[in-house]
């Protein structure tokens, strides 16, 4: 492990950024955070190259006040965890490489401490792509976000951090063990350890009003179908750990899961089918529940974005699947001896 940059006097916040062959988009994260609207002196920026080959490396290094460190190619969650080791402010805060925080991301971020019962924190995604599959991911994020302020409201927290825009306590942070070093790519892990952190009963809340341009949607339905696949496959581990999870969080919405088990009824029908053709029904059927439970979402789309709203079953449709043949082949891996959904690993 490497480490450049310049120590200044202590500050009271640390934003840490796991940043892997980065480099086109690093210089947008950096800039943003060099405009905060809180005085420089009262937090530190370390970004941590994973192991890139690109220039991110470089591109870093240019940016002065910033601490770059350096590891072998290890996963975010590694090097986050080398980040919250070097950090020297009480609350930890976590964007991406590819995230351009608001100009008052950092403020609102840190206000939500001000509550000393609170251990965790979580901002919310904006998005500048125009691209129609990223457009609909922008609009099921803020469909999630909507449970989540019904949750904060019926309940005053949550249970669920994404690392685009996450704020820690330190202490707690360590304590708890840090990241979970056995997702080896940027899947699951930051929910792991938001489960982790809410089973210990610390308090953990939403803040929409600190917000992060993201870069990072999907931009067609090829990387939206992996994008959900992985994070199906990577659940596995997640839900053998926390069970109880499985049937609900405070940011999946439930009708999810329905939707789910509908694509897989209506795709082994289809498949049964060939051999038995009555089958058909069941895909009829399936299908129609599954089109009727996509209205609610359909109507909310269309409202913010008419042709996301038109092609919304369609994507949701993707979504489930992709989830669920995701989830079943994280079953079967983690089945075989020797099965990546099943190592030990450390944290």
């Amino acid at each position: 492990m490497k480490k450049e940059g310049v120590m200044a006097a202590t500050p009271e916040v640390s934003v840490i950024v796991p940043a892997y062959q980065a480099g086109k988009t690093i210089d947008r994260c950096l800039q943003s955070l060099a405009r905060q609207t809180v005085a420089p002196e009262t937090y530190e920026v370390l970004v941590v190259d994973d192991g890139s080959t690109d220039d991110t490396h470089a591109r870093v290094a240019a940016h002065s006040g910033v601490q770059l460190l350096t590891q072998d190619h290890a996963g975010p969650a590694t090097a986050r965890n080398l980040g919250v080791q070097h950090a020297r402010g009480a609350i930890v805060l976590f964007t991406d490489a590819d995230c351009e925080p608001a100009q008052d991301w950092l403020e609102c971020m840190t206000a939500s401490f001000g509550d000393l019962e609170v251990a965790g924190a979580k901002g919310a995604y904006l998005t500048r792509q125009r691209e129609l599959v990223a457009r609909f991911v922008q609009i099921e994020y803020e469909d999630k976000y909507d449970l989540m302020r019904r949750r904060m409201a019926e309940q005053n927290g949550i249970d669920f951090v994404d690392t685009y825009a996450a704020g820690y306590r330190r202490d707690i942070l360590v304590a708890s063990g840090g990241f979970e070093t056995r997702f080896p790519c940027a899947s699951v892990e930051d929910q792991e350890l938001s489960f982790r952190l809410a089973q210990q009963g610390h308090k953990l809340v939403f803040v929409p009003a600190a917000r992060v341009y993201h870069w990072g949607h999907a931009r067609n339905v090829r990387d939206y179908w992996r994008k959900k696949f992985s994070i199906g496959y990577w659940k596995v581990l997640v839900h053998r750990r926390y069970p109880e999870k499985m049937w609900q969080d405070s940011h999946t919405p439930q009708v999810l899961k329905a939707q789910i088990l509908l694509a897989g009824i209506g795709a082994l029908c289809l498949l049964g089918s060939v051999l038995w053709s009555p089958l058909l029904w069941g895909l009829a059927l399936s299908g129609c529940l599954f089109l009727t439970s996509t209205l609610p979402f359909v109507y909310k789309a269309w409202a913010k974005d008419p042709l996301v709203g038109i092609t919304s079953p369609g994507l949701l449709f993707v979504r489930a699947l992709a989830l669920g043949t995701g989830f079943a082949a994280g079953l079967a891996a983690n089945r075989r001896p020797g099965g990546s959904s099943g190592r030990d690993g450390n944290r």
